[in-house]
């Protein structure tokens, strides 16, 4: 889909020769003296249109208006979230017509950021899947202009984002949204090499025997009982300087999760193709990376497995050894995700990194605690926290602090090995996340907790791309800022509470 924006006067919006042309109407919109402005005048002053985000006005064959079908839609007063709640409304008038060429354009002044919330909006709401259905529809909207009576570089600039980061949303909701099998650990390493036939990327995969040789023991444990074999993924985005310490964000892979030996129950065990989430938020981003092409060195590490029940499967109760050298004690094995994490954590350490963030669907606690508004947040570092929960304000992709007291690791003790891999129900999503940091101790590190906002569930079922617009927010802006301290000076070790 493309997206492009214009200078244009409304006056000039009747000549347009779009399939369909919406206006968005905010409480600030003045009338004009052209025919689209009198008509709206017409029906506020009847009491059929109103200032109330999402009112619609609409028509089909307007006289004077070239468009064959004009949407007039109430952003209210103009918030972020006023305008992809009209643009879904909107959306919602045209879905059913068969509307290549679409025209937006805004009544008052926009801020960039507005614009590239709408060509975000726009896409999310005509996204189709398409990959695995034998009839499928695809998506009809191919051309998307945006207009408004004031456009700057800023504007072209914040279209050029947001179209990058429309990319990147839908690679990780295509790869999200496939069925296991066709989403398998070497199908991840095959679209993760494909990305990175991109200028100043490149793509390293690494197999079974490569890992063992690594001694990545608790990821080894977790892939045993599949026949699919593992796959490695180290992606490199090369747009600093060679010397310049990189971010690195570790997904998790697990392509499907049954739980293992510890098996999940049937109902809604479909949806365990979303357990790669983590792993599609980062192949998303370097789409989006190799489009934008900031100013920054980041590398992407995807451990990609299955959590199989076969006779191999690690049992409840085996030791294994991390690559870190430390022995976990397996008491859940549908406690896999951390298992795939921590090796990878540790890989993470030769690349001398400013910081790690690791990206996972990884507890129902974190569901229970926070629902599908925000991805939970944990960090040993305040300013990196800091940093991801302001990208995620801007970019509307909202996450929230969850503390990190030492308390919470009490649980993971056992006379059997250096830590179990579980500590019970209570606080679940924050004792995860208190073993994951025994492997990040080197450098400054943040975890995602996205498992209550990486898809939906019901009628709406479906990938939802998070949280790829929060991560890709955070890089840029650090590409833009200019590092004031090394990390290790950063760095906090003491317990936080939300912020």
């Amino acid at each position: 889909m493309k997206f492009d924006i214009q200078k244009r006067s409304s006056e000039q919006l009747q000549g347009d020769t779009h399939d369909a042309l919406v206006v968005l109407w905010s409480s600030s919109a003045k009338i004009g003296k052209d025919l689209i402005s009198a008509w709206i005048n017409k029906a506020l002053k009847a009491g059929d249109f109103e200032h109330k985000t999402g009112s619609v006005l609409q028509s089909y064959g307007m006289a004077g208006v070239q468009a064959r079908r004009l949407v007039v839609v109430s952003c209210g007063e103009g918030q972020a979230k006023d305008h992809k709640a009209a643009i879904s409304a909107a959306w919602a008038c045209l879905k059913g017509a068969k509307v290549q060429r679409l025209g937006l354009h805004w009544a008052s002044d926009v801020q960039p950021d507005q614009v590239q919330q709408a060509v975000m909006a726009l896409a999310e709401a005509s996204y189709s899947y398409t990959t695995t259905l034998s009839q499928a529809k695809p998506r009809v909207l191919t051309q998307v202009r945006l207009s408004a009576e004031t456009v700057t570089a800023a504007h072209q600039q914040a279209v050029v984002k947001g179209h990058a980061t429309v990319a990147g949303i839908e690679t990780a909701k295509e790869w999200a949204n496939r069925p296991a099998n066709h989403a398998t650990p070497s199908d991840l390493a095959a679209a993760a090499r494909a990305i990175a036939k991109a200028p100043k990327l490149d793509c390293e995969v690494l197999g079974p025997k490569e890992v063992a040789k690594l001694g990545m023991g608790a990821f080894l444990a977790v892939a045993q009982g599949s026949a699919q074999p593992l796959r490695f993924i180290v992606l490199r985005y090369k747009g600093g300087k060679t010397q310049d310490a990189p971010v690195v964000l570790v997904g998790k892979g697990v392509t499907f999760d049954t739980g293992g030996i510890s098996m999940k129950p049937a109902p809604e065990m479909d949806e365990m193709k979303f357990d790669m989430s983590g792993a599609a938020s980062v192949l998303g981003v370097f789409k989006s990376l190799s489009l934008l092409r900031p100013a920054i060195n980041v590398v992407g590490l995807i451990p990609a497995t299955e959590n199989m029940p076969d006779g191999l499967a690690v049992k409840p109760g085996d030791v294994v050894t991390s690559m870190s050298g430390q022995t976990i004690e397996i008491l859940n094995t549908d406690a896999e995700g951390r298992l795939v994490l921590c090796d990878a954590l540790t890989y993470a350490e030769r690349f001398k990194p400013q910081a790690v963030i690791d990206i996972a669907t990884l507890t129902g606690a974190c569901v229970i605690a926070l629902g599908a508004v925000r991805s939970g947040l944990f960090a040993s570092d305040d300013a990196l926290a800091t940093a991801l929960q302001k990208a995620g304000d801007v970019s509307g992709d909202l996450c929230w602090r969850m503390p990190m007291d030492d308390d919470y690791a009490e649980g993971l003790k056992t006379p059997f090995a250096d830590v179990a891999n579980v500590a019970g129900r209570a606080a679940g999503s924050v004792s995860a996340a208190k073993f994951l940091q025994r492997f990040a101790k080197k450098y400054p590190w943040a975890h995602l907790d996205i498992a209550g906002t990486a898809w939906k569930s019901g009628a709406a079922k479906g990938a939802t791309g998070r949280p790829v617009r929060l991560l890709l927010e955070y890089v840029c802006q650090l590409a833009d800022a200019p590092v004031v301290s090394p990390p290790s000076a950063r760095r906090r070790t003491a317990a936080q509470s939300s912020v």
